[in-house]
């Protein structure tokens, strides 16, 4: 019973999260895409105010699956999914879309 409880009150460390490397691929994958249609400040906004919430969105991914991989890869859906519920996932998320921006800005300037 013991072993049942050793993660219930689990705290992620503050801080972005670490990716793996498929997981890593995956959001710089995102990233750039949400860059290259300058979204950035829209997806900034929106991964910022809806951060407390990233648990269960996520489970909310886990449970459209099905649906969505009629048009998405499931591999890759569910990758994001199991990121999405780690602590410092978002936050991730947001320095790479963020650095990405920035280089955006540089390249134009």
């Amino acid at each position: 019973m013991r072993e049942g409880f050793t993660r219930a009150f689990h705290v992620d460390p503050p801080g972005p999260a670490t990716p793996t490397e498929e997981e890593a691929k995956l959001v710089e994958r995102v990233a750039v895409e949400v860059v290259r249609r300058r979204m950035a400040t829209p997806a900034l906004i929106f991964l910022e105010s809806s951060r407390p919430l990233a648990g269960v969105g996520a489970a909310a991914m886990h449970f459209l699956q099905p649906f969505v991989t009629v048009v998405l890869d499931a591999s890759m859906w569910s990758t994001l999914a199991t990121f999405l519920e780690r602590g410092g996932s978002v936050e991730y998320l947001c320095r790479r879309i963020e650095v990405l921006e920035a280089e955006r800005e540089r390249g134009r300037a």
